[in-house]
């Protein structure tokens, strides 16, 4: 079977404050593959793409594919797009499986967003415009199931950060911490992740951030869903974008493609079984983040601790806690590359792509011998993983779908919507919405073994809710909203 590698990374970025100067996204993503094509050493190779494979973005386009495709002059590219609640690392996956299988010999993942193009535009009240979004693509992917459930759409939480929020309560009460302590940790750990970030060229935020900067509210600062201020949450007001050529390591050679700009994917893994965050019977476990890897390193004889590389998705840093938690990685090593989704950036539905750049570009440095990079969706929906290395992989590219195994494992609560009576809470935060009076949230266990979402706006419990455990507090329950026992 044909191995394939990696023989091209492009990272594209900009920060223009006029919004009528700066790329739109498709123009932002054709960059990024030039210069994936460029760093590769046989910029022809984009001429002759099989497969041109996109990410959804906040853009409009209904084929980007297809435009990049025409600007590379590579016509006959069969074109895929991805929506949001497909992994990223699902793209990747797809990309190596098929030159693995022989099915191509060349292929593209790319994908980027102009959030803050969008945000400087809102700002100056200036209507922006992109190019046409005719056509459809070849293939679309999508999730085959609602990322929320109705009930937590029904409390308010449209927004991922109060469910993460929810997620990280649940875990610090699991392990005993006292809320400030817990608000100390992740402060700590996110401030070393802006360390990495003011080292990565490709950072959106290129300078260390004290520990009390991120924890503490401020203007700069603002809570967005307690414990987490927006330090402490992904940045997709950004405008970046990443590419990453794929070919089989025959064409690769048939290009002249110099072979240290080879990097190898050893593994590619995900799991694709989805469970509301509501509905889980353990609001901090993850098992597809431990089922996943240790499918991508147990068949390489790796565990976490041989691997010299690692970045884990810190969208918000439960799912950093979580995924070490589950693979039994030491959250005093470095646990990202890029420096993080609040400081690198996070472009919307594309930061997998820059990691994976980023640990390529570390590989090729001799950084390192082997990288893992993981991937979530939704709100730890689904989880991924890629494996890579300088070096061949004995046995060839791996590919695994361990969505089967998962679902065995992942016991679920059936949720209410209507639930009265006594309840005990499993996980909770405050939303903090611009311009609106904050609003306790809560993941409830009712009786028999039923779970609810509840809301209160009580201030005075509101103020409890962040300065005390409130998992595993007694409250009563009626018409959606929760109080403490009188």
């Amino acid at each position: 079977m044909p191995d394939p590698v990696l023989v091209g990374i492009g990272v594209a970025a900009q920060r223009e404050d006029d919004p009528r100067l700066a790329m739109d996204p498709l123009a932002l993503m054709t960059r990024a593959a030039r210069l994936a094509g460029q760093d590769s050493g046989a910029p022809d190779l984009l001429r002759v793409l099989d497969r041109i494979m996109v990410p959804k973005g906040r853009w409009t386009h209904n084929d980007p594919g297809r435009a990049i495709a025409a600007a590379l002059g590579s016509r006959g590219a069969k074109t895929v797009l991805s929506t949001v609640g497909v992994l990223q690392q699902t793209l990747i996956g797809n990309a190596c499986a098929a030159i693995a299988a022989g099915d191509i010999e060349t292929a593209m993942v790319v994908g980027g967003d102009a959030g803050y193009r969008l945000l400087r535009a809102r700002i100056a009240g200036i209507e922006l415009t992109e190019p046409e979004a005719d056509g459809s693509p070849d293939e679309l992917l999508a999730p085959k199931e609602e990322l929320r459930h109705e009930a937590e759409l029904r409390a308010g939480l449209r927004m991922p950060v109060g469910l993460y929020a929810m997620m990280e309560t649940a875990f610090r009460a699991r392990r005993g911490y006292a809320v400030d302590v817990q608000r100390d940790r992740v402060a700590e750990l996110y401030s070393r992740f802006s360390g990495i970030a003011a080292q990565n060229p490709d950072a959106w935020i290129r300078k260390p951030i004290p520990a009390d900067f991120i924890r503490n509210a401020s203007d700069r600062n603002p809570m967005q869903a307690f414990p987490y201020t927006k330090l402490l949450c992904s940045s997709w007001n950004v405008d970046q974008a990443a590419a990453l050529l794929f070919c089989s390591t025959a064409k690769a050679e048939a290009m002249g493609v110099p072979k240290e700009r080879w990097i190898y994917p050893w593994a590619s893994t995900e799991s694709n079984h989805m469970v509301p965050v509501c509905a889980r019977a353990q609001l901090d476990a993850c098992q597809g983040a431990r089922i996943a890897g240790q499918a991508a390193m147990t068949p390489f004889g790796l565990s976490p601790a041989d691997l010299d590389l690692i970045e884990l998705y810190s969208c918000f840093p439960v799912a950093v806690q979580a995924y070490a938690a589950e693979l039994g990685i030491d959250l005093n090593r470095d646990l990202t590359v890029t420096g993080g989704m609040p400081f690198a950036g996070g472009p919307y539905n594309n930061y997998v792509l820059q990691a994976t750049a980023r640990m390529a570009a570390l590989l090729r440095e001799g950084r390192g011998r082997t990288g893992l990079v993981s991937s979530v969706s939704g709100t730890l929906t689904k989880q991924g993983f890629g494996l890579w290395s300088a070096a061949p992989a004995e046995g060839g590219f791996l590919f695994a779908d361990v969505s089967d195994v998962v679902a065995r494992v992942s016991p679920v609560k059936p949720v209410v919507q209507d639930y009265q009576g006594m309840a005990t809470i499993a996980g909770y935060s405050v939303l903090h919405d611009p311009g609106q009076k904050p609003r306790g949230v809560a993941i409830v266990d009712a009786d028999a073994g039923r779970r609810a979402v509840v809301i209160t706006d009580n201030l005075s419990v509101i103020a409890q809710m962040q300065a005390t455990e409130f998992s595993g507090v007694h409250v009563k329950v009626d018409e959606g909203r929760f109080d403490l026992e009188a």
